[in-house]
């Protein structure tokens, strides 16, 4: 029997050299170990073996032998497809289009592009800020002390870690006075929350802009000549806007910058609540409360803040009636702006 399987053994290493496929690794492993292979023949000769046990032992490690080796063929022979198929593949080309159609920019990333821009070029640097902030930054350090009845003019996403979605890209004026000190011009544009009911001018997840100017002798009239310049350069022609009162803690005096509504040229639409006017941009002169919470010395600078709606400003720049369009993820609607 140790003859016989030796003999098998010397085979089996021919056969399986010269197995260069799977086809040819199945018809050797049905040869060896099929029920009518090699090693079901040796089982049946048992039989007419004396030293039964030895003779099984043998047979059973020359098995184990034959299955180990188809195995670890195989998995060479799967070894050697993946690798030339890795040679044999074109690089990829980033360049290459496909066929398919290339994607282009939301319209209020085109905007808040082009109001960098304009503010970059009078001086004013570009920061960005967190999300998710806590309650100091987005109301105390404003002047919005707790249970200050401001608050519930912001529906706002409070956090399970006493966090919060913020409301207004005010949230960071504290953060950017202590960063740079005055004087200081700064925009920092971002995303906000507020559990607003939606309709053609209000979203839940809207688009701002803030702003800051602080220096010496800051009035209202810079804050006015900034917004008419930066609109003006936005629109490509004069901008009709007006100021009037407005309640805004972390200001003093308080204003709504409001333009008049480009889609409906003023005659009354949803956009615009049938009013004619688009509440755009709450602004007014940094409270000295806010000045001092950031390390500002109120005794010599003063200083502007506004909060631009870049959302309220794609409407009115590429003529989009319902804001809700923004977010709605409609390619049929948001392709338009490929040529823009």
């Amino acid at each position: 029997m140790k003859e016989k399987i030796l003999e098998l053994g010397a085979s089996f290493k021919d056969k399986l050299a010269l197995a260069t496929d799977a086809e040819a690794l199945e018809a050797l492993r049905v040869d060896f170990l099929g029920k009518k292979g090699a090693v079901a023949e040796l089982m049946k000769g048992l039989r007419d073996v004396q030293d039964k046990k030895t003779a099984g032992q043998l047979i059973n490690t020359f098995k184990n032998e034959v299955e180990t080796a188809i195995k670890e063929a195989e998995e060479t022979l799967r070894r050697a497809a993946i690798e030339a198929q890795i040679r044999g593949a074109k690089k990829y080309n980033p360049t290459l289009n496909f066929g398919r159609e290339l994607g282009s920019y939301h319209p209020i990333t085109l905007a808040t592009k082009e109001v960098e821009a304009v503010f970059e070029s009078m001086g004013f640097t570009i920061e960005d800020y967190a999300e998710v902030v806590d309650d100091y930054e987005c109301f105390e350090s404003l002047n919005i002390p707790k249970h200050h009845p401001a608050r519930d003019m912001q529906d706002t996403y409070y956090l399970e870690n006493g966090q919060l979605l913020k409301t207004q890209t005010s949230a960071a004026q504290n953060a950017i006075m202590k960063k740079y000190g005055a004087p200081l011009r700064a925009i920092f544009p971002g995303r906000c929350f507020r559990n607003e009911s939606t309709d053609a001018c209000h979203e839940n997840t809207f688009f701002q802009m803030e702003g800051m100017m602080i220096d010496e002798n800051i009035s209202i009239s810079n804050l006015i000549y900034f917004m008419k310049t930066m609109l003006s350069e936005v629109f490509k022609r004069d901008i009709k806007v007006r100021l009037r009162p407005g309640f805004f803690p972390f200001v003093e005096p308080g204003f709504e910058l409001d333009i008049n509504c480009l889609i409906c040229g003023g005659e009354g639409c949803p956009s615009c609540k049938n009013s004619g006017w688009l509440e755009l941009c709450p602004c007014g002169m940094i409270h000295p409360n806010v000045l001092e919470a950031g390390g500002i010395d109120t005794e010599k600078y003063t200083g502007f803040a506004f909060g631009l709606g870049l959302t309220r400003l794609a409407m009115m720049k590429y003529g989009v009636k319902d804001i809700r369009d923004f977010n709605s993820g409609n390619l049929k609607s948001l392709s338009q702006f490929k040529s823009v």
